[in-house]
């Protein structure tokens, strides 16, 4: 916990400005219909006099890249695999802003993520840590596993010292990245990140992109487990942030099967149920598609007629990676004419043109 002033991150803001002039925030639009509060949060509040920011430790017990190695399952991101942090977090924060009020009194408010607060460069003017290349906050005692919380307040607090970069010439993150999604340190071009486009991403994903995802089905954690200050942080996931047993590796086949309520039973207070049902199953059928396990085939012929658009043309995609090309052909054949949707015709279309596996 540590305190910044409401007007220490005016850079933050030209570089948010840059960021969505380049494009690089994707489709998220709101992103940009909100970037002019998010430059000074004083725009947000004009009462607020200080900062107090808060970071909570999610580091994972063990390495969550190991699980890029068990196709035949889903890797999900460490942070979504426990109970939705929004909620955790906030608890936790409405708890200090109580204690701040009854003890110093002022006004307060708390944000976790979903308002226009720029949470990382608070945090770095804080002094809870510094942005990484990974543009991720970090910290040199809980290393890239960090949430992070904001209590605004009216009282005039002293602010803390900002921290200062020790990235040094470490470039870890930006190497370990599947998709290239850092075109420069300290940049991210979010077209690019598996966790923009497993997650925020409302379309299908671009087809050049899709076999880099391999069978990450929400986020990315590849970034964060690589950096080297991660070995000063202490696994230190209280019960309510640890991971649910059935979301540490589950398995494509279940998944692939989630209707609406399914999806809704197994996430329920998870970050993940943000995404739907639609966008979650097109993730499955991608790293289906890059099991390399024919046996996976069927669940993804079974989701041709699905309702969604989305998910159809996910799932061919995934036939054509691990059907042989008599077999893509004969379905080809049999569903493309009866397609009444454009963007899976188009799917259909460009497997028919690439080589599946077999």
């Amino acid at each position: 916990m540590a305190v910044a002033r409401p007007d220490a991150i005016a850079q933050a803001g030209t570089r948010l400005a840059a960021f969505i002039a380049e494009g690089g925030h994707g489709d998220m639009e709101w992103l940009a219909a909100t970037a002019a509060r998010r430059r000074d949060p004083r725009a947000l509040w004009p009462e607020v006099r200080a900062i107090v920011m808060v970071g909570v430790n999610y580091g994972p017990h063990e390495d969550p890249l190991a699980a890029l190695g068990q196709r035949e399952t889903g890797a999900i991101s460490v942070y979504a695999q426990g109970d939705d942090y929004h909620d955790v977090v906030k608890r936790r924060l409405k708890d200090l802003a109580r204690w701040l009020v009854a003890h110093a009194g002022g006004d307060v408010k708390v944000f976790v993520d979903t308002a226009a607060v720029m949470e990382k460069p608070l945090a770095a003017a804080a002094g809870l840590g510094w942005q990484g290349k990974h543009t991720n906050l970090v910290s040199r005692e809980f290393g890239s596993w960090l949430f992070l919380g904001a209590v605004f307040t009216s009282l005039d607090l002293p602010a803390d010292a900002p921290e200062r970069d020790h990235c040094g010439r470490c470039r870890a993150c930006l190497d370990a990245c599947p998709t290239a999604a850092f075109p420069a340190p300290y940049r991210l071009d979010a077209r690019r990140c598996i966790s923009y486009l497993t997650i925020e991403h409302k379309g299908p994903i671009p087809r050049d992109l899709r076999p880099a995802i391999g069978n990450r089905i929400y986020g990315c954690d590849d970034c964060l487990a690589v950096c080297p200050w991660n070995k000063f942080a202490q696994a230190g996931r209280e019960a309510k942030l640890a991971a649910r047993p059935e979301l540490r590796a589950p398995a494509l086949a279940d998944l692939a099967g989630l209707d609406d309520a399914g999806f809704r039973a197994l996430f329920r207070k998870s970050a993940i149920k943000r995404t739907g049902r639609d966008r979650f199953v097109r993730n499955v059928m991608i790293a289906i598609g890059n099991s390399g396990d024919a046996a996976l085939a069927p669940h993804a012929m079974a989701l041709l007629h699905d309702d969604s658009p989305l998910v159809r043309g996910a799932a061919v995609w995934a036939l054509s990676r691990l059907l042989p090309r008599a077999a893509f052909t004969t379905l080809d054949q049999e569903y493309r004419c009866s397609e009444p949707d454009a963007s899976v015709q188009e799917e259909w279309t460009a497997a028919q043109g690439a080589s599946p596996v077999r």
